[in-house]
């Protein structure tokens, strides 16, 4: 039994979706060139403009082959790209069905078979007879929204990235960046939720690749900066391993305001001393596994002054115990470093407290001195000797 229904978008006077219902068997081509025979009973076909927008497909298939799918990661469904929801309490005897859209950057090979719904299924099986290399039936071409089984109890199941990202929007342009950003940031809260908090940095990594890989294969280069985007936001939820999520614990139970870098595993914040006020930075290097902790000087020296204060900070870093003065002659930038290597160990609060606190005492101890040679052309001898004088005690993060 055939059954079309046609309905309007709500969403745009001139977007309208089509839906067809049939059972028909599909064969499709996995990566492996075997082919993959699936009982197809509905599609779905949406227009802008009159230019197809979305196709979408669902089939009905039984457990045996939904492992074989799963495993060999047919359609995209990745573990990865798994959002909220279970397979855990699927039942072998029922059958289960997996929605899936057409990638966007596809859709053109449709356009002069996208009158209806119908006429994309049936040009989909003319070239399953006539052209079955073709790429519209390889199921790296289209992306699984859904994988559901309706049981006594009700429907359970999951969804995916892509049901979240809505390709079909994106590729329209129906959607602003501030969209995405939400339905990404939903995603990530999602899957974290249902995986009991396990978001290691490797599936994040793996999260982040997908949505790059799906906006790369659009063409609209305003796509590509959407990508862009949504790899930024990804990058600003890290895991509970990595040296980044262990810092930024740190410092808010330290109850310090930071900002995190944009695209950059780092945070910024503001720090004020005895002498004076600075900026502060602290950096993750994951795979090195180092953490390096900033002061910026508040003032620079001009040219004429930079000979000057190397000469007062390399007396000032003889005998430092951890961390040291630099200084960057081409534009006369002073900061204090302190960093920790905690490759085979863990970076434990007790450490970035010390790294933190013994830079932020070194910089407001010899400020004074800076700002001396510099403002009042004290000679570094004796700015040095006058911060020695007046007080012995080194700064630790107890005298702070």
């Amino acid at each position: 039994m055939i059954r079309r229904i046609l309905s309007v978008g709500i969403q745009a006077m001139n977007t309208r979706t089509e839906d067809y219902q049939f059972n028909h068997e599909l064969t499709l081509w996995e990566p492996t060139q075997t082919c993959l025979a699936l009982l197809a009973v509905s599609s779905s076909l949406a227009w802008q403009d009159d230019q197809p927008i979305e196709c979408r497909l669902t089939f009905q298939i039984d457990s045996k082959l939904y492992k074989q799918i799963y495993t060999k990661t047919l359609f995209n469904l990745k573990p990865e790209i798994r959002g909220s929801g279970s397979d855990d309490n699927f039942q072998p005897d029922r059958p289960i069905q997996i929605t899936a859209t057409l990638k966007p950057d596809r859709l053109p090979d449709l356009a002069d078979h996208a009158s209806s719904a119908e006429a994309t299924v049936n040009y989909l099986l003319q070239l399953i007879q006539e052209k079955p290399d073709h790429p519209l039936l390889y199921t790296e071409n289209w992306l699984a929204l859904s994988v559901q089984q309706q049981q006594e109890s009700g429907e359970i199941g999951y969804t995916t990235l892509w049901a979240t990202l809505n390709p079909a929007a994106i590729a329209a342009g129906t959607v602003s960046e501030a969209d995405i950003a939400q339905a990404i940031t939903q995603f990530f809260s999602d899957w974290t939720e249902t995986n009991l908090g396990t978001l290691t940095e490797n599936a994040t990594a793996q999260i982040i690749d997908e949505v790059g890989n799906f906006f790369n294969d659009l063409a609209d280069a305003s796509i590509n900066a959407f990508a862009d985007f949504s790899t930024e936001l990804a990058q600003s939820t890290p895991s509970s391993n990595t040296l980044l999520s262990q810092i930024i614990n740190f410092f808010t139970e330290d109850d310090w305001s930071f900002t995190k870098l944009q695209g950059e595993p780092a945070l910024r914040m503001a720090f004020q001393g005895k002498n004076g006020v600075w900026t502060c930075y602290a950096k993750a290097r994951e795979e090195q596994q180092q953490f390096l902790f900033y002061s910026l000087c508040p003032i620079a020296p001009p040219k004429e002054k930079r000979s000057e204060i190397a000469h007062f900070l390399t007396r000032a870093n003889y005998g430092m115990t951890i961390g040291n003065f630099e200084l960057d002659f081409n534009d006369g930038e002073i900061r204090y470093k302190t960093s920790i290597d905690v490759e085979g160990d863990r970076l434990s609060p007790a450490l970035i407290k010390r790294i933190i606190y013994i830079n932020v005492a070194m910089m407001d101890e010899y400020l004074p001195g800076i700002k001396a040679v510099i403002e009042q052309g004290v000679s570094p001898e004796a700015a040095i000797r006058a911060i020695e004088q007046s007080d012995d005690t080194v700064p630790t993060e107890e005298n702070v």
